[in-house]
C-alpha cells in the first residue's frame, strides 16, 4: 500500500511499466520515449466519476495531442471491463489493466483515502505528466473527477 511519503515528485524518474490494454496488447511507458504522456489512475471503469473523467479526457484528446501529449488510463479492471467501458463511452485512448496493482503501487496511486467520512484502502485518483525524458513533470494526487482535465490543462499552460 502506498505511503504518502513515497509519492512521486516532479523531477523524479517515472516508474517504467508494461501493462495490457483493453484489447490485450502490451503497452509500455517506454513505447512513448521522446513524447509527453499523461498517465492517469482511476478507481473503476463505468462508474459515474470515472466515466466523467474519461469522457473529459476523450473530449480534450485532440487538443492534448496537438500540444504533444499522449493519454493512458490505468485501472485495476480486467480487459473485458475496459473494452466495454471504452466502447460504451467511445474512448479514444488506451485503457490499461493493472489487476495486481503493481503499477498503482509504483506510482503511489493506491492506499488509504477518505470515502464518505470513512478511511478506506483503494485507488487514489491520480494523474502524472511524464516528459520526453521519462521524468515526472507533474504529479497530482486525490484529484476530483469533475473539472480535472480543465485544471490539468491550466497547469500545463494549455488554456
Amino acid at each position: 500500500m502506498a505511503d504518502p511519503t513515497s509519492r512521486l515528485e516532479a523531477g523524479s524518474q517515472a516508474p517504467e511499466f508494461t501493462l495490457t490494454d483493453q484489447d490485450g496488447n502490451a503497452v509500455s511507458l517506454a513505447d512513448f520515449a521522446g513524447q509527453k504522456v499523461i498517465v492517469y489512475f482511476y478507481p473503476a471503469a463505468s462508474t459515474p466519476g470515472c466515466t466523467t473523467e474519461a469522457c473529459d479526457f476523450r473530449d480534450n484528446l485532440n487538443s492534448l495531442k496537438s500540444a504533444g501529449y499522449q493519454v493512458l488510463g490505468v485501472s485495476k479492471d480486467g480487459a473485458d471491463a475496459l473494452q466495454k467501458f471504452r466502447a460504451e463511452q467511445n474512448l479514444n485512448f488506451p485503457l490499461l489493466s493493472d489487476q495486481d496493482l503493481t503499477v498503482h503501487n509504483a506510482y503511489a496511486a493506491y492506499g488509504e483515502k477518505s470515502l464518505y467520512g470513512k478511511t478506506v484502502t483503494g485507488v487514489l485518483r491520480s494523474t502524472f505528466v511524464v516528459d520526453e525524458a521519462g521524468k515526472v513533470q507533474l504529479s497530482l494526487y486525490n484529484v476530483k473527477a469533475t473539472g480535472h482535465v480543465a485544471s490539468l490543462r491550466k497547469k500545463l499552460g494549455l488554456d
